[in-house]
């Protein structure tokens, strides 16, 4: 069956009551065009820490668990799974996870991916890491016969994680980002200091890099993908959406609000240069056909 995806761009703030409106909002948008998903960016009902709030020292955890209750009984209402980016809460002096909420059409929670690969060093005093904990484990779930999986910002420098969701039969990825709220001065500093923009689309490292990144990682493993980001000012690049020969369909505008509507049909083949030798290459054969045994075949330092 056909499944129609909102991929959802909105300016993330810390104000949670903001937040929550404007996703309300774009899931009864996302429902009336008949989209059977709505995806959000990283931490777009919480907010991100260390961008959007210093820390979490005086968040408001009750506010944000009314909030998320609210999404889940909308999402029941409009009979509509809704994919989000949020914090979540742990025990004693444990920070929290930098998640995702994986809602169904009943409004369940039916999983929360934290994310795997947070940002910073081995001290864990800087990037993500300062704020929060990492995550242990991958999500897979079905919406309409469809095997999806999620991956969080910073997850997509690390190949194996789309490889290891290959290995486990997922066709759709929904990754949410969250690269933006970068004060007007300095991303101009960072645009001024970018060689080759000639030569690559887009103006930042982030935004030359993450799309033809996630394009690899689709066409690598025949996977769709879901690629949303925050539209606050300055955002680094747009939500786009790629199909599983590597090419993007649809993309917003970057630092606008919006919905990029997209339709995944299962049946629909695509260009697929692996389809033969993946699962080979997967389990450690890494080469295709039948190897010869051959004296100038093991003879590599003559000519």
């Amino acid at each position: 069956m056909p499944l129609k995806i909102a991929t959802c761009q909105f300016s993330v703030d810390r104000n949670i009551d903001r937040n929550l409106r404007f996703m309300l909002r774009q899931m009864n948008q996302a429902r009336v065009e008949g989209a059977h998903v709505a995806h959000f960016s990283e931490c777009a009902l919480s907010g991100y820490a260390g961008i959007e709030f210093p820390s979490f020292r005086t968040f408001n955890w009750d506010k944000l668990a009314a909030a998320t209750r609210t999404v889940c009984q909308e999402a029941a209402r409009l009979g509509l799974w809704t994919i989000f980016g949020s914090a979540h809460r742990l025990t004693g002096r444990h920070k929290p996870h930098n998640c995702l909420y994986i809602v169904n059409e009943h409004g369940k929670l039916v999983d929360r991916f934290d994310k795997l690969y947070c940002t910073g060093d081995r001290t864990q005093r800087s990037g993500d890491l300062l704020h929060y904990s990492p995550g242990d484990h991958f999500s897979v779930f079905t919406i309409r016969g469809i095997r999806c999986g999620v991956l969080i910002c910073h997850d997509f420098r690390y190949p194996e994680l789309y490889r290891e969701y290959r290995r486990r039969g997922v066709n759709l990825v929904f990754h949410a980002f969250h690269n933006g709220h970068v004060p007007d001065h300095r991303y101009r500093a960072i645009q001024q200091t970018m060689p080759l923009q000639k030569l690559n689309h887009g103006s930042t490292i982030w935004g030359i890099t993450v799309p033809p990144t996630l394009q690899g990682h689709a066409a690598s493993n025949a996977m769709w993908i879901s690629a949303n980001n925050t539209s606050a000012r300055e955002s680094a690049w747009s939500s786009f959406f790629v199909r599983p020969d590597g090419l993007i369909t649809g993309r917003l505008v970057r630092n606008r609000t919006g919905i990029l509507f997209s339709t995944l049909n299962p049946r629909r083949k695509f260009y697929d240069a692996s389809i033969h030798w993946r699962n080979r290459a997967m389990q450690g054969t890494y080469h295709s056909g039948k190897l010869v045994k051959d004296t100038r075949s093991a003879a590599r330092t003559k000519w």
